[in-house]
């Protein structure tokens, strides 16, 4: 017989969900939240539906967070059936989405379901917050519904996200923290000139080449006990005209910085600037930040993630900050604790992307049990 979890979770999947497009996912969810109580406050914005569903109003808060979308499918023809269409074989369920992050969506919602009608003398409220903008540019999406949360007089305490944390078993590492991300786009201005004549023309590339080394090269930190060292890597380089003979006026390089609490976004900006002015380049950077580096210590919801996980699967997670970064960036500033629990991660928005059916139902037991340990009975 289909378990509960699974069969939203096939639901949820069937649903093409491309962000940051919802396709009635939040409707289906929604309806089932309203039927054990909870207020519904749908948030769209700019083509993004939001979902704020909260029950009760006393302190304290805790949140389960997560996304609708899912990233494009890639060629239909290279999965082995069809993305959109969920399947079940050998012991897994396939379709985009199941573990990046419909499986973990489905065993919350069904955790809640077995949890409130148990919880009239429990101390607390419960909050969903879903989004269809978490793929994308995750602008109008968590943001934008935490704007709305401090303009209505609303503190998340605890926050659990049902990112796909697992390496190898359901439960073997929990995310407590992410690294911040900095991005900068770099202009440098040369000489466009006639490559026989290099004595006429000013080589951006020629000129750069000896700075970006230098950037490649440095160490940014040492990182701390719960972060790495911070990393600079390149994504892009652009320059020259497309004929062969044509010295170019202008390069520009795209790179990014992951970084941790050990240094800040403005020391990074402050020593690439350095660097570049060291050497008299003329340039300029545009700077934006996509998130800031946040990390949860142990406490309450630390502590009840850990015993239910250990509960449940026998396995003592590692604790981890690694990994991109997620919608916990505009949750945790405001001051509340995040983790980050779900399913195995090695398939997510590869052809093919799967989580194991038992794991399913083994998450819902672990959100259920995390709800007992944080809001006990009066």
């Amino acid at each position: 017989m289909t378990s509960p979890t699974l069969a939203l979770a096939r639901a949820l999947i069937e649903r093409p969900s491309v962000t940051p497009e919802d396709a009635g996912c939040l409707d289906l969810i929604g309806a089932r939240l309203a039927a054990l109580g909870f207020r519904l406050d749908y948030l769209p914005r700019n083509g993004v539906n939001n979902l704020w569903a909260r029950l009760g109003d006393a302190a304290p808060l805790f949140v389960f967070a997560g996304h609708t979308d899912v990233v494009p499918s890639g060629p239909r023809e290279s999965w082995s059936s069809d993305p959109f269409t969920p399947t079940c074989r050998d012991g897994r369920l396939y379709g985009r989405g199941a573990a990046d992050m419909k499986g973990s969506i489905a065993a919350m919602v069904t955790a809640l379901e077995r949890f409130v009608p148990q919880a009239h003398a429990r101390r607390g409220s419960i909050a969903l917050l879903l989004t269809s903008d978490e793929e994308g540019a995750a602008i109008d999406g968590t943001r934008y519904v935490m704007q709305h949360l401090a303009a209505t007089g609303q503190h998340i305490d605890w926050c659990l996200i049902g990112e796909p944390s697992s390496e190898h078993q359901l439960g073997d590492t929990l995310r407590h923290g992410r690294r911040g991300s900095l991005n900068g786009r770099l202009t440098l201005r040369g000489r466009q000139g006639h490559i026989a004549h290099p004595h006429k023309a000013l080589n951006p590339i020629h000129a750069l080449a000896p700075a970006l080394a230098e950037l490649c090269a440095q160490r940014w930190d040492e990182g701390s006990a719960d972060f790495p060292p911070t990393s600079f890597q390149v994504s892009n380089i652009h320059a020259g005209t497309g004929a062969e003979n044509v010295i170019p006026g202008t390069i520009e390089v795209w790179f990014n910085f992951r970084f941790s609490t050990a240094v800040t976004e403005a020391e990074l900006r402050r020593r690439v600037e350095q660097t570049l002015a060291a050497r008299s380049l003329d340039f300029s950077i545009a700077w934006h930040v996509s998130g800031a580096p946040f990390l949860t210590r142990r406490g309450p919801l630390l502590d009840a993630t850990l015993a239910a996980v250990r509960c449940h699967t026998g396995l003592e997670p590692a604790l981890s900050t690694g990994g991109g970064t997620s919608d916990g960036r505009f949750i945790a500033p405001a001051g509340a604790e995040v983790v980050e629990l779900g399913p195995l991660n090695g398939s997510i928005h590869q052809i093919d992307e799967h989580v194991a059916i038992a794991d399913l139902d083994t998450l819902s037991r672990i959100y259920e049990d995390l709800l007992v340990r944080l809001l006990p009975a009066f």
